[in-house]
């Protein structure tokens, strides 16, 4: 988990998906956070988390559904959601942070 820390304490937003392989939701996902990083670039991070491999951080955060995503900045939680999103939404979200 401290290398969550790390993840966290950034200036530029980050939105983390928390994700499981086997979920159809979570896989409709990952061609939606593929376009929101490359519209976003440098400006912000995209980073997926698969919920069976960290278990005990997705249960730090109470990751009960998948997809589960938030938005963190220097540290602290900015926005959070379980469920999809769509490409704009959430490049929308992301640049309220920027």
């Amino acid at each position: 988990m401290s290398k969550f820390g790390e993840l966290i304490e950034t200036r530029i937003p980050v939105l983390f998906d928390f994700y499981a392989e086997w979920d159809e939701a979570c896989k409709g996902m990952h061609p939606v956070l593929r376009d929101v990083a490359a519209a976003l670039g440098d400006k912000a991070r995209v980073i997926r988390i698969d919920v069976e491999q960290n278990k005990e951080l997705a249960e730090a955060l109470r990751v009960k559904g998948q997809p589960t995503l938030m938005i963190y900045k220097n540290g602290e939680m900015k926005w959070r959601q379980s469920g999809e999103q769509d490409v704009n939404t959430l490049i929308g979200l992301l640049n309220d942070y920027v």
